[in-house]
């Protein structure tokens, strides 16, 4: 059973942490990120197929994630599902009492654009702008207005409940301590990667001098066109008769390696785009809204995330 949880927030640094984790060699994390094993009240996937693969189902499954551990090896594993599930932090502590904790925060306007971007990449979320998505969630809470791939899964697209940092952060620690919950925050990962990475090195008790390579991973990107995406992913995995036809036409004509780097090219110069400026008007809001919540994460926490993230500029 893993060691260590890198349990979220997703969109704050939690896949470059991985990334820089594993490449440590006194730590083996398995190359199937975000498992999500312990969400139990949180569905095992998407009703799109996750190009990761599939999420284990049994806890056979899970361990076999970890038997490239060589001995002596700190096992681990990211999933940041885990910090809005209301299950995982108890299930954790019920398979490994002893596990590490590592959370990381993001001031919450920001993360949930963001978040936004994020699930319209990966084709879950169809609402263009956050605006709109925002205004949607009291009838997606009631399972109206919910894309296919979620529409078993309301609470995906629930933005507003994704930032309930207080009480996402109490669950952990009333199930491990506080001593092992490591809690940081995402400006201070951005502005000292290196020496963030050595401080959770020192918190998970391994060789926190060894070699850092500071990567950046997952960065936001934002979809250009629905429509072109949606018509490439049919044509690419061949829906429908038509689509089926040109697949096998591409395939025959053109060699694997070379339609590897179409898509790629395609996907990434076309589909997809650096994100548009943020809607300052929207970020003030979300700002205003969330101002009680950042208030009360600066006092759990003891630091002034308030000023921090220029909450003292508010209202």
């Amino acid at each position: 059973m893993p060691a260590f949880y890198i349990v979220g927030q997703p969109k704050s640094g939690t896949t470059a942490l991985y990334e820089m984790l594993r490449a440590h060699p006194q730590i083996f994390m398995p190359d199937f990120k975000e498992p999500r094993y312990f969400a139990s009240d949180l569905p095992s996937r998407f009703q799109a197929p996750r190009a990761s693969g599939l999420d284990p189902e049994t806890l056979d499954d899970y361990l076999a994630l970890f038997e490239g551990a060589e001995p002596g090896q700190l096992t681990g594993e990211a999933s940041t599902a885990y910090i809005w599930s209301k299950t995982a932090a108890g299930l954790i502590a019920e398979a490994r009492p002893d596990a590490k904790i590592i959370v990381i925060l993001r001031e919450p306007a920001s993360f949930l654009r963001s978040l936004h971007l994020q699930l319209m990449q990966i084709r879950v979320e169809k609402q263009k702008t956050l605006r709109g998505a925002l205004a949607l969630e009291a009838e997606r809470r009631e399972g109206r207005h919910l894309p296919d791939a979620v529409a078993h899964w309301p609470q995906v697209l629930l933005y507003l409940e994704r930032a309930r940092y207080t009480e996402q952060l109490k669950r952990y620690h009333e199930a491990f301590g506080r001593e092992q919950v490591l809690t940081l925050i995402y400006d201070d990962f951005r502005s000292d990667n290196e020496g963030t990475v050595r401080r959770v090195l020192r918190f998970l008790e391994v060789d926190a001098d060894a070699p850092v390579e500071v990567t950046e991973a997952n960065p936001t990107i934002r979809m250009r066109s629905q429509k072109l995406d949606e018509m490439l992913v049919a044509v690419t995995v061949g829906r429908g008769p038509l689509s089926r036809a040109l697949n096998r036409a591409v395939r025959s004509a053109v060699p694997r390696p070379l339609r590897r780097t179409l898509r790629k090219l395609v996907w990434g110069r076309v589909v997809f785009g650096r994100p548009e400026p943020p809607d300052e008007g929207l970020m003030r809001e979300l700002r205003v809204r969330f101002k009680g919540e950042v208030e009360a994460l600066s006092e759990y926490l003891g630091r002034d995330l308030v000023a921090l993230w220029g909450y003292d500029e508010l209202p």
